[in-house]
């Protein structure tokens, strides 16, 4: 039997590998295969992201009162069945963008009730350190990110029946590691809220966060993230490799590896620097850079510098990101935390929607280096009003630590 943490840390890089391997190939599927023009894309990327956007406050609240691992490994499972139908669709030649849509609905409600369930259970998992436990799942989750996207890259070679049929195995592979955890047993305070109406106890997580001032900071920087980051990365970048540079399944997996990589390099770097205390800061900093080099991959044509640039900004986000996942994770109230951790996951893939709407539509109007280089402007704009107007900036985790939860 696994070690808790070594369970968690698999049944994490299960689901990214198999992540990594989504993203490639139903990228290539859509925009390659089918050639579906720049608002089609869009309006599937969306499908993927409307789930979570819909149900995942939901999902946080039934984590907290049926069960964290039981979630998560149920939803695992249906989401390891999706592909296999996929493949069927398109070994029987049945593949259309009405197929694609509806296993992109199906895979974004899986990934909507897996996402809080897994979320709460890390700090049942990670003992006194919740930083560093936070920059492993994030190393293992980047890091297996980069094999699926390098294993996906081959789509041209062998086909998409088995790149699908290798993330069904993986994605079930991480059901095994959830069976390897124990069910978190619910505190007094949850089997009160559990007898609440499932509105009330959204409620209450609501309250939770909107009150606390830096929470809901760490909420704002989320959606614009959403909104203006994942747009760009989902619908631009796709679009950018086809229209542009006239890529290939193996380009699409190279540009998402790199970015991959530059997370990993960062992170790597976070767990041999230590404990982060300005963990606000640290944030600020990191997506601000990150919007200048986002708005710069929109104003060069030559792709190996755009990969760069892609690389670079991939370093950026690895900061980024265990940042706010730890100030969320470190401020969320026990017996609310997979509620809570359902809030910020919504407040990332409920904007995401959005913003793949949003970039698809002014890569439509403008084309997709100008919907980047707009993305990447309306990002720093939210930064600098962010960090003028909430105490992020000045945060301490030493700080939070101390407040009585």
């Amino acid at each position: 039997m696994l070690q808790p943490k070594t369970a968690y840390l698999t049944a994490i890089s299960a689901w990214y590998g198999a992540f990594g391997m989504q993203s490639v190939v139903f990228a290539w599927l859509v925009t390659m295969v089918l050639r579906e023009p720049a608002e089609r894309v869009g309006l599937a990327q969306m499908s993927l992201l409307l789930p979570g956007m819909l149900l995942i406050l939901i999902a946080g609240v039934l984590a907290d009162r049926i069960g964290q691992r039981r979630q998560a490994a149920w939803s695992q499972l249906f989401a390891g069945l999706m592909p296999l139908v996929l493949a069927l669709a398109v070994y029987v030649q049945a593949l259309s963008f009405t197929v694609m849509v509806v296993y992109a609905l199906l895979m974004g409600c899986a990934s909507a009730f897996l996402t809080p369930a897994r979320d709460g259970l890390l700090n049942h998992v990670a003992g006194s350190n919740v930083q560093r436990t936070v920059m492993q799942a994030s190393l293992c989750q980047f890091g297996f990110q980069i094999l699926g996207y390098s294993f996906a890259g081959l789509a041209d070679q062998l086909g998409a029946e088995i790149i699908l049929l290798v993330q069904s195995v993986v994605l079930l592979l991480g059901v095994w590691a959830y069976l390897q955890l124990r069910e978190v047993a619910p505190n007094a305070t949850s089997i009160e809220h559990g007898q609440e109406d499932v509105l009330a106890s959204l409620r209450a997580g609501a309250r939770t966060v909107i009150y606390n001032p830096l929470m809901r900071t760490v909420m704002l920087q989320n959606i614009a993230m959403g909104c203006f980051f994942m747009g760009a990365f989902i619908v631009g970048f796709p679009l950018i490799m086809r229209d542009v540079f006239a890529g290939s399944s193996g380009d699409l997996a190279v540009l998402n590896a790199l970015n991959s990589l530059g997370l990993v390099v960062s992170i790597l770097a976070l767990l041999r620097l230590g404990f982060v205390a300005r963990a606000g800061r640290a944030l600020v900093v990191a997506q601000a850079l990150g919007s200048l080099v986002l708005l710069s991959t929109g104003l060069v044509g030559n792709q190996t510098l755009f990969m760069f640039l892609v690389f670079v900004w991939g370093i950026c986000g690895g900061i980024a990101m265990p940042m706010s996942r730890t100030l969320m994770q470190q401020l969320a109230p026990p017996e609310q935390r997979a509620r809570v951790m359902s809030f910020y996951a919504f407040s990332f893939m409920g904007a995401g929607p959005i913003g793949t709407l949003f970039c698809g539509y002014l890569a439509d109007l403008f084309g997709p280096q100008q919907a980047i280089v707009i993305s990447g402007v309306c990002m720093l704009s939210v930064l600098v009003i962010i960090s003028l107007s909430s105490p992020l900036w000045r945060s301490k985790l030493e700080q939070i630590q101390a407040q009585p939860e």
